[in-house]
């Protein structure tokens, strides 16, 4: 399996479908990993796309340099930009749900002439509130906890964050359990810390895609609207009825679709 080394971080990543085709780099979201995006990377290697997903630091193959160092979504912009780097990838479509949206947004800013659309799954470009810093820290504390059972976080976390049927939440669960759960640490830090880019919006002028579960309590309507908005190549948000937070997992069809329909309107797809 193919990894490439950053500054910081061993990122793994997967790389799919036909080389020759124009590429789409997906970003996942907390607490989940590349293989969330399945559904997706299935559907778009059958519409002749290339397909890579890349474990963002503090989940799944990604390994950081410095366990108890920090770091932000620019430095995770650039594990992004260094995946596609590794792969031979110089331009391509990015995707990102929750907080992969957060380092695709970045990338778009850092290398814009390396970005030919975006698709952004459920996330926002605004920073989180005290409100919700208090949440998260409430969360992560017990988190990497050892004494609190992780059914019980589980229990709280799965119907929120994954949303869907208790099928749907299960392969979560299963690798939540067996998780090494301090490894969220300056993951947790980053997310809980993140500065808003809405006034930079702006400067991404590619076609994007913003879309979100309709019942979605994190990447609420009016955030998504915001996001939209401040795109200047975004359609309106597209909402999928009855999904939640992990709406790509949980209802892929539907998104498989919007996602489908995005891609056949742009008039020059991202090339290799």
């Amino acid at each position: 399996m193919p990894y490439v080394s950053t500054d910081g971080a061993r990122v793994f990543y997967t790389d799919s479908g036909d080389r020759t085709r124009p590429a789409v780099v997906l970003s996942h979201g907390f607490f989940m990993d590349l293989s969330m995006f399945a559904p997706q990377a299935e559907y778009l290697e059958a519409k002749g796309f290339r397909v890579l997903c890349w474990d963002a630091r503090g989940h799944g193959g990604t390994t950081v340099t410095d366990p108890g160092g920090s770091f932000t979504y620019w430095d995770s912009a650039r594990d992004l930009l260094a995946v596609m780097d590794a792969a031979g990838v110089d331009r391509a479509i990015l995707g990102g749900m929750s907080q992969g949206g957060y380092a695709v947004l970045r990338a778009a800013l850092l290398a814009p002439e390396r970005v030919g659309a975006l698709l952004l799954l459920d996330t926002e470009a605004s920073a989180s509130s005290a409100e919700q810093q208090a949440e998260y820290r409430r969360l992560f504390d017990a988190w990497t906890n050892p004494e609190v059972p992780i059914t019980a976080l589980a229990d709280n976390l799965a119907p929120g964050l994954i949303g869907g049927t208790a099928a749907d939440q299960a392969p979560w669960r299963a690798k939540w359990a067996a998780s090494d759960r301090s490894a969220i640490t300056a993951a947790a830090d980053c997310l809980t810390t993140r500065e808003s880019i809405l006034d930079r919006l702006p400067e991404i002028t590619c076609p994007a895609l913003v879309l979100r579960g309709e019942t979605d309590a994190a990447s609420t309507a009016g955030k998504s609207a915001a996001l939209a908005a401040g795109l200047p190549g975004a359609d309106p948000v597209v909402t999928i009825p009855g999904a939640g937070h992990a709406a790509n997992w949980t209802a892929p069809d539907l998104v498989n679709a919007a996602i489908g329909g995005f891609l056949s309107r742009q008039a020059t797809p991202a090339a290799r």
